[in-house]
């Protein structure tokens, strides 16, 4: 059931056309003309994880399991690993079931040798599972996803959610490698941001609403209801990152993740506090739909006008740049006020 789920969420992801707002349009930076930079020096690098990668994104958790899985796996780990950028695996709780679905998270590590694996399971998962999936991919992190409304819309999901702050305590105290508490697509609140710091989470995967659907997606799974009037449930990604910072906890890192695409959504990203970057979707959609090497131009792309728009804003390195000025607009800046 499971195998055919992870099949099922990537064909109506590739189906899916609810488009949600991030609100990173209501980010407003200034141009700067006199930025006195030599744009062959400006340097897009960032250390993550304890190791250094060329350019703060990171390829976010979308799959795995199946044979199909194993292919997108496969493709996303060579594309990972000819930017040196991270990469995080689907939710690994089918292969601590199924020994069959192991090898199409194993590939990812077969691939990217010695950069940054990240793994992935559940909130309902305990330390002992956390162990194991890291072990099955020598990760050098785990995500910890938290999905209620994922899992409220799937006809089969989960609906008792007790005992997941515990859950996670036990894997941030027990785990050997650093713990990334992460969404789906819904956000994290500020108020969730300092309950997960005071377990003693230092990295937080905001994933706000703006990207990838997953009630969209279980509505096309299931005949029998209709969630289209909540598609529009959750935290902009562009306030949930502004409120986590303004939380000003120490040694906080903030991914910034859901309705990322181009290179300016990067750039608003590590401005308004973000420390790195993730995007799923966009990149599933150019690898199936176009191929390797599409989505290789495709993230030249953002590499390249990421560096212009640093440029742009008089910023050798991305610790300049998350140092310039900003303004919020719009119905942002409306979230915002207290």
């Amino acid at each position: 059931m499971r195998k055919y789920r992870k099949t099922e969420h990537i064909e109506n992801f590739l189906k899916s056309t609810y488009e949600g707002n991030a609100l990173f349009s209501n980010i407003f930076l200034y141009n700067d003309s006199l930025p006195e930079i030599d744009f062959s020096e400006i340097d897009t690098s960032v250390e993550f994880l304890n190791k250094k990668v060329e350019f703060p994104l990171m390829i976010n958790a979308m799959t795995g399991g199946s044979s199909l899985s194993e292919d997108i796996n496969k493709g996303l780990a060579e594309i990972a690993n000819h930017f040196n950028i991270p990469m995080a695996v689907g939710s690994q709780t089918i292969a601590l079931e199924d020994e069959d679905s192991k090898t199409s998270f194993e590939i990812v590590r077969k691939v990217i040798k010695d950069g940054i694996v990240i793994s992935n399971l559940s909130g309902f998962s305990n330390a002992e599972d956390a162990k194991k999936a890291v072990d099955l991919i020598s990760a050098d992190a785990i995500q910890i996803h938290l999905n209620p409304g994922h899992e409220l819309a799937q006809a089969e999901g989960e609906r008792n959610f007790k005992g997941i702050l515990n859950n996670i305590e036990e894997i941030v105290r027990a785990s050997e490698v650093p713990v990334i508490i992460k969404e789906v697509g819904h956000g994290i609140s500020k108020k969730n941001v300092k309950r997960l710091y005071d377990l003693g989470v230092r990295n937080i995967d905001v994933s706000g609403h703006g990207g990838t659907n997953f009630l969209e997606i279980e509505n096309l799974r299931d005949a029998n209801n209709d969630f289209s009037d909540i598609f529009s449930w959750g935290i902009p990604t562009a306030l949930a990152v502004i409120e986590a910072k303004k939380l000003d906890l120490a040694d906080l890192n903030i991914i910034s993740s859901g309705g990322v695409k181009t290179s300016l959504d990067i750039v608003k990203s590590l401005v308004i506090g973000a420390s790195m970057v993730g995007i799923s979707g966009e990149i599933l959609s150019f690898l199936v739909r176009g191929g390797y090497e599409y989505t290789l131009k495709y993230i030249e792309g953002l590499i390249y006008k990421t560096k212009m728009l640093m440029m742009l804003n008089g910023a050798t390195n991305i610790e300049e740049l998350q140092k310039v000025d900003y303004k919020v607009t719009g119905k942002l800046k409306d979230l915002l006020e207290d």
